[in-house]
């Protein structure tokens, strides 16, 4: 534990698996307490709290089904019960908005429930979590939004997906402005194509699609979590306060 986030409480919604697990992870190794926000695996959300716990962290677990009426107040309700059990102090110094959902669907495919689906969880959840959450945000927080690279590379295949981040990247920006008065710094942070659960089906145990999957990146190689996980730690810190309302690129050079 490098101590950089000491003192420091962050939520990051998404954090039972994959990048948001390893954002959490970084975070509490960092020396923040983290709320690690799950929406329907209590076990994994259990096991990023004892792999911070084990390495020395603090860590406690809010449940909230993202994309559904009134997520935001339970997630908050949430939030605040966890605080209050610990016995830690209210209030939030980082928020990073990772939870989404995806399907591989091009423009002829989608439906009106699945477009609908994926803008509930993906745009309007971190619009109202941010709204319910900014008496909760302290001064000099940091607001981080979880983007992807398909807003820079055309991924005609994830359409729908794809405008969900293009519209995150546009809160990031606005709200950017809107908090610069409280030293609030608000960034996307974008990842490429990322080793994780969500791609297991098509990528791992398939050396063709790994091979293919690595060639978009300058580096020739599959992003892990951790890579994620570093740059968002970056944004999180005190290292990072001139920096609001940027998309950084966290795609290994994709198609440069």
């Amino acid at each position: 534990m490098n101590g950089s986030l000491t003192g420091r409480t962050a939520l990051v919604t998404g954090a039972s698996r994959g990048i948001g697990r390893a954002i959490a992870l970084r975070l509490a190794a960092d020396g923040a307490l983290v709320a690690v926000h799950y929406g329907s695996n209590v076990t994994a959300a259990k096991e990023t709290i004892e792999l911070i716990t084990e390495a020395g962290g603090r860590a406690f677990a809010v449940h909230a089904e993202l994309g559904r009426p009134g997520d935001a107040a339970t997630l908050w309700a949430g939030f605040d019960a966890g605080l209050r059990d610990i016995g830690a102090a209210p209030g939030l110094d980082i928020l990073v908005n990772n939870a989404a959902i995806g399907r591989s669907k091009g423009i002829d495919a989608v439906t009106p429930e699945e477009f609908d689906a994926v803008f509930a969880v993906n745009v309007r959840a971190p619009f109202f979590i941010v709204q319910h959450g900014l008496d909760r945000i302290r001064d000099g927080g940091r607001i981080i939004n979880i983007s992807s690279g398909v807003t820079r590379i055309a991924y005609p295949e994830t359409i729908a997906y794809s405008m969900t981040k293009g519209a995150l990247d546009t809160f990031s920006l606005t709200l950017a402005k809107v908090l610069g008065a409280r030293n609030i710094t608000v960034n996307s942070v974008s990842p490429g194509i990322v080793d994780t659960d969500v791609n297991a089906d098509w990528l791992r145990d398939n050396p063709d699609a790994w091979a293919h999957a690595a060639a978009y990146s300058t580096f020739n190689r599959v992003g892990e979590p951790a890579d994620i996980a570093d740059v968002v730690a970056f944004v999180a810190s005190a290292d990072a306060r001139w920096v609001s309302g940027q998309n950084i690129d966290a795609t290994g050079g994709s198609h440069l």
